[in-house]
């Protein structure tokens, strides 16, 4: 029965192939071993980075050929990637974040790396707070790509001009300084100027987004191996949203497009939760912003973010290219150069301690809320269908924001859908 349901969907998605074709078919052409990777890498100005380390990594390696294949936001690669792989034609190796870990063991597709990484020297460069991450029933799934947590961007300018001189620290202060930042600017009688940018949807980007808050009000996702999203520090979390919308302090984002910062940059929200990989784009920008951590309900909290980099299995020369690739993505070369580009934080040891990263942060002071931040962040659950959990925790948080059911009602749905799915 599994094996009739793969081909039948597979039949269903295959018609996407045709959108990103090309990938483990000729693995060698001319001694040279050709090998794809799919991503999702945005804002584009990190794309460019991505793109540019890519080709030193080709330049230097004669023999390896790494085609990098951009293919639209992680949400939206999701049918791809599971066409891709029921039907046998993955790319060799996939840029994500680790909670997809399950899924695709699950389904058989991924190369355990253990072996490989056991024997590399430069398993003693990773930052140990990432093996959680790259690990599932024993076996490295994945390396990761980068780090970084979540916290709140702010217009110190409108700040100021709102007469606000502290940033908040707790919820109930986050609540007055919105009210104060939410006006109506030019007397027309409709706002132009509101406290908080908030994230809309059901996909990943949004429970990554408001599973801090839900962390600081003691809320938990997993129970004995489960889901249990019932629970008060869940209701809490998803609470602090619905009372922001009900004094119409915040502006939503289009579904599924909390990460975009048009709206914070324009000075329409003054306030935004987002992460370091934006401080390549904001360098750039002729704007003032500054960063504070996630206010606190009952304890500091931040989530792990990044993405992990999975190998898919093809044929001993392609895996031993993407191994050849992921030596050099944990190198501290890598790491360094993306993190001074972007400001992701640097998995790689030597590189957190490097000169130039040091001084890269004294020149970018924002980076040390991020940094401490990582004392107390927690891993997404690594479990075999987190892809279920966050989808029904999404639909609940978007039901919430836009004022069809309360909290509580809500997370109850989501949950009799989550008690109907085998976990393990």
């Amino acid at each position: 029965m599994e094996y009739v349901k793969k081909i039948a969907l597979a039949a269903i998605l295959s018609c996407i192939l045709l959108l990103v074709g090309g990938c483990q078919n000729s693995s060698q052409d001319n001694n040279v071993t050709k090998v794809t990777l799919w991503h999702g890498i945005n804002p584009p100005e990190n794309r460019d980075v991505f793109n540019k380390l890519v080709a030193q990594f080709n330049q230097t390696h004669p023999n390896l050929e790494v085609e990098a294949l951009y293919i639209g936001q992680p949400d939206a690669q999701l049918p791809k990637i599971f066409a891709a792989t029921v039907s046998g034609e993955p790319p060799n190796m996939l840029w994500f974040v680790p909670q997809l870990t399950g899924k695709l063991a699950d389904l058989g597709a991924l190369l355990p790396l253990e072996n490989w990484l056991n024997n590399s020297a430069i398993k003693q460069e990773i930052d140990p707070a990432m093996f959680e991450s790259m690990t599932l029933n024993g076996h490295i799934y994945s390396i990761p790509f980068a780090t970084n947590n979540a916290a709140i961007f702010y217009r110190p300018s409108l700040f100021q001009a709102a007469g606000i001189r502290d940033v908040p620290k707790t919820w109930e202060e986050l609540k007055l300084v919105a009210n104060k930042l939410t006006q109506d600017t030019n007397n027309d009688g409709r706002i132009d100027q509101y406290g908080m940018f908030l994230s809309l949807g059901k996909g990943e980007w949004t429970v990554f987004a408001w599973l801090p808050f839900i962390y600081s009000a003691g809320g938990e996702l997993i129970d004995g191996n489960k889901p249990n999203i019932v629970n008060p520090g869940v209701i809490k979390g998803l609470q602090l949203g619905a009372d922001l919308v009900k004094d119409q302090v915040t502006i939503l984002s289009a579904p599924e497009r909390g990460y975009e910062l048009d709206n914070f940059l324009s000075g329409k929200a003054a306030m935004q939760v987002t992460g370091p990989w934006t401080l390549g784009q904001l360098s750039q920008m002729d704007i003032d912003y500054g960063v504070f951590p996630i206010p606190i309900k009952e304890k500091p909290a931040a989530v792990v973010g990044g993405e992990n980099l999975f190998v898919f299995k093809s044929n001993l020369a392609q895996e031993k290219a993407c191994q050849e690739f992921l030596t050099y993505v944990l190198s501290e070369q890598f790491q360094t150069t993306w993190a001074l580009e972007t400001g992701y934080l640097p998995i790689n040891l030597k590189s957190q301690q490097s000169a130039a990263y040091q001084q890269y942060v004294q020149e970018n002071p924002v980076l040390e809320v991020f940094l401490k931040q990582m004392q107390w962040a927690r891993s997404r659950p690594i479990i075999t269908q987190y892809t279920r959990l966050s989808e029904n925790l999404g639909r609940a948080i978007e039901s919430v924001l836009l004022e069809k059911q309360t909290p509580e009602a809500a997370l109850k749905k989501s949950q009799e859908r989550l008690d109907l799915i085998p976990f393990k």
